[in-house]
């Protein structure tokens, strides 16, 4: 889309009035530099590089003069533009009227496009836009814009920018939907992707505590059954002893050559879990002062002093020589010549819970 000052160039004002009004109206759109055109169409164009200085009203004659001598004499510019491109431009309007040097010009004319200009300042305007480089002198006057023209033209120029504003409104509009349809379903990925995950956490926990609950039971089985052993045991001795007391004859009971069947059972099953040959041990150790428990997994190799370095590492309360171990099924502490004793020795495979 052209630009504001382009709009101007193409409706017939002179570049240095239209560069004039938008420096007036700080670039604040079309309208106000139209306005600021209008207002000022007498008055002489101040120059941009001296604020008290205004320029001389015969500026515009003196360039108009100098377009139309096709002589030596510099060409005054209202746009910016680089020596060179004048230069061309110079060169060719003085070639392409060599054979009409007598005859007086009063327009610049585009030999590729036929496009007809004012001044050298809007024909090199269109050269920088366009690209084109062939230009020659015309006697056809271009006019001014009549007050009618000028109102037909600003009620063009401001159904163009209504029909430009509705255009990208609905753009916008289109892009806005666009990117709201990516960020739902960058969002609805994001919270599959979560919610997968913390099914597989849920699973994975549901099942370490099966696992938990099943290894808890086992022991607490081993625990009952020690203790009824135990009890027997303690029956048996106080019967010996009452019975030496009275000189009765000792009779042993069928228990003291052969364990019950609850104890055997359990000794079987202990020595079945003990005797297999677990790679890992997973580990829960809790503290005795409370707090959430720490879990690891470790080699069944692994000494009962790499488990007290893993729980100096989680806390600073600590340190691996402070550190004492104790088990609740059966009822034991660890002491310090067990530190170098491996899981597997210890009976903690394939998982165990120590304080």
């Amino acid at each position: 889309m052209p630009s504001d000052r382009d709009t101007l160039l193409s409706m017939g004002f002179e570049p240095s009035r239209v560069d004039w009004a938008l420096r007036a109206t700080g670039g604040r759109g079309l309208q106000p530099a139209m306005d600021h055109v209008f207002e000022h169409e007498g008055e002489p164009v101040p120059d941009p590089n001296s604020s008290s200085a205004p320029a001389p009203a015969s500026a515009s004659a003196s360039a108009s003069a100098s377009a139309s001598g096709g002589g030596d004499q510099p060409m005054d510019v209202d746009v910016d533009v680089d020596d060179e491109g004048a230069e061309a431009l110079r060169s060719s309007i003085r070639g392409g009227s060599a054979g009409a040097a007598d005859v007086e010009a009063k327009s610049i004319k585009c030999a590729i496009c036929n496009k007809t200009f004012r001044n050298t300042a809007l024909a090199n305007y269109h050269a920088e836009k366009s690209g084109h480089d062939q230009f020659e002198e015309s006697t056809d006057e271009v006019k001014p814009l009549t007050e009618e023209e000028k109102k037909e033209k600003l009620t063009e120029l401001r159904a163009k920018m209504a029909v430009k504003r509705a255009t990208k409104a609905e753009q916008d509009l289109i892009d806005a939907k666009a990117n709201e349809a990516i960020k739902r379903k960058q969002g609805k990925d994001l919270n599959k992707i979560k919610e997968d995950l913390k099914a597989k956490e849920i699973v994975k926990e549901a099942e370490q505590r099966r696992r938990d609950k099943i290894e808890d039971a086992k022991a607490k089985a081993a625990v009952k059954a020690q203790i009824e052993a135990d009890k027997k045991a303690r029956a048996e001795k106080f019967a010996r002893e009452k019975a030496l007391r009275e000189g009765r004859p000792i009779v042993d009971a069928p228990s003291t050559s052969a364990p019950s069947a609850p104890v055997a059972a359990a000794a079987s099953t202990s020595r079945g879990v003990a005797g297999k040959d677990f790679k890992d041990t997973r580990l829960q150790i809790r503290l005795a002062n409370g707090g959430a428990p720490y879990t690891t997994t470790l080699p069944s190799d692994a000494t009962l002093r790499e488990v007290a370095e893993f729980v100096a590492a989680q806390t600073l309360d600590v340190t691996v020589d402070t550190i004492s171990f104790t088990q609740q099924f059966p009822r034991k502490t660890f002491s310090d010549a067990d530190f170098g004793k491996t899981l597997r020795e210890l009976g903690l495979t394939p998982s165990a819970v120590r304080i």
